[in-house]
């Protein structure tokens, strides 16, 4: 048997994914669909870039591994922190609603 060079190539950028998620706080699974995966890291990095247009400093409004954030400079550049048995879709969406909010703070001086 000859094995697909696809799937194991996608199991690879998957891998990179999830490592990519759990470095920002964000719990999931390789098991999860590699497009929710890349859908849910395009999420978090247009999050990312919202918060920094607005002066916010990711190192001081991202998790560091799990732990949240002691003292984030704007509760509203925190990453939302995905529930228990949430699914991906429902957690995009939840991201989204954040950035819409971080959007309308002011910006850091």
């Amino acid at each position: 048997m000859i094995s697909d060079p696809m799937n194991s190539e996608t199991r690879r950028v998957s891998g990179e994914v999830v490592a990519r998620l759990r470095a920002r706080g964000i719990e999931v699974v390789q098991q999860e669909s590699p497009e929710n995966l890349v859908r849910l890291l395009g999420a978090v990095e247009e999050f990312e870039r919202t918060v920094q247009r607005k002066g916010g400093d990711l190192m001081v409004d991202e998790p560091v591994g799990l732990t949240r954030p002691v003292n984030p400079d704007e509760a509203s550049f925190v990453l939302p922190t995905r529930a228990a048995h949430e699914s991906i879709a429902a957690f995009i969406e939840r991201i989204g609603e954040a950035r819409a909010k971080a959007a309308r703070t002011h910006p850091r001086a």
